[in-house]
């Protein structure tokens, strides 16, 4: 009997951390904040990551999107201060736009954590996602080591978002790649309207086709629109090489296809569980003051993987 009450004692004690992270945890509001659209296929994912977070620690998490809209996004950032948060996991609508909020948390001494897209100028605590140029070389090493492009040939880069900083970016790093070897490319904008976009690239291989040696997709819309473009424009799966985002089940299949040679999976389930993690750890009072770097190149073989995870068969 005495054995089993010291051993009930323990037990106790032992929870009683376990009840009291839950009970801190409960207590604590942390705000989730997109420059995304909430129709944006990939942005469910991001979401779905988010909601995962709070179901398993019991934290609050607020969500918004603002397409990129700067004003309301600075605005979400500026309510959340106000209303006390614990912590703010924010993307950045442009380069430099969100400093001044910014500054504003850390006065308030709420951490910051940008995900997604790395924006160096405000003085976040971390960073969690992709980055970019090395996403870019990887598109274009991926297309050189497997002999689909060589000297003086031309890369189309359709990009979704018209003079979109993350386009510049990895066009950026495939250049790096592509320079030294002579190889030319050329950025055409394409439309965040699935259908725009069909329409525009299209007309773009349309008309250019014969100088055509490879597509790299800068955005989840435009490479997982490749398969219609193509079925369009009369041109067969595998005639073109092409690399690009991989966030899609538009994309997972057509890879799985080979309309698609490789698609980039950037984690955003991951990537949103991750940022709040971190907060977590800040508000706990252990701070990150490190990165956190996600992203993988996949092929067909694992493009079934990454169809499950976005829930697809």
């Amino acid at each position: 009997m005495l054995r089993r009450t010291f051993l009930g004692a323990v037990a106790a004690l032992a929870l009683m951390p376990a009840v009291a992270m839950a009970q801190s945890a409960a207590n604590k509001t942390f705000y989730w904040i997109s420059h995304g659209s909430p129709t944006d296929p990939v942005w469910t994912y991001f979401l779905q990551g988010a909601e995962k977070f709070a179901a398993d620690t019991g934290v609050k998490v607020n969500t918004s999107f603002h397409s990129n809209d700067v004003p309301s996004h600075q605005e979400a950032i500026r309510a959340a201060i106000a209303a006390g948060a614990n912590g703010i996991c924010t993307t950045s609508p442009g380069p430099g736009t969100l400093v001044d909020v910014v500054n504003e948390a850390n006065r308030a001494n709420i951490p910051v954590i940008n995900f997604n897209t790395k924006d160096p100028a405000p003085a976040w605590r971390a960073y969690v996602g992709v980055d970019l140029k090395v996403v870019g070389r990887t598109w274009a090493q991926y297309l050189v080591d497997h002999k689909l492009v060589k000297k003086g040939d031309f890369v189309w880069m359709p990009l979704e978002v018209p003079g979109a900083g993350y386009g510049e970016e990895e066009s950026a790093g495939a250049d790096e790649v592509f320079k030294p070897l002579g190889i030319t490319w050329e950025i055409q904008d394409a439309s965040y309207d699935q259908a725009e976009a069909i329409n525009r690239m299209t007309d773009y291989v349309t008309a250019n086709r014969k100088k055509i040696n490879a597509v790299i997709g800068l955005g989840d819309l435009v490479t997982g629109s490749v398969k219609r473009v193509w079925d369009q424009a009369g041109i067969a799966k595998g005639e073109i090489p092409v690399v690009g985002w991989g966030n899609s089940l538009d994309t997972t299949s057509e890879v799985s296809e080979g309309y698609v040679n490789a698609g980039m999976w950037q984690d955003p389930l991951a990537t949103s569980y991750m940022c709040l993690s971190a907060l977590m750890s800040e508000a706990s009072g252990i701070p990150i003051n490190f990165d956190i770097i996600t992203g993988a190149l996949y092929e067909a073989d694992k493009a079934p993987f990454y169809a499950k995870i976005m829930g697809g068969k």
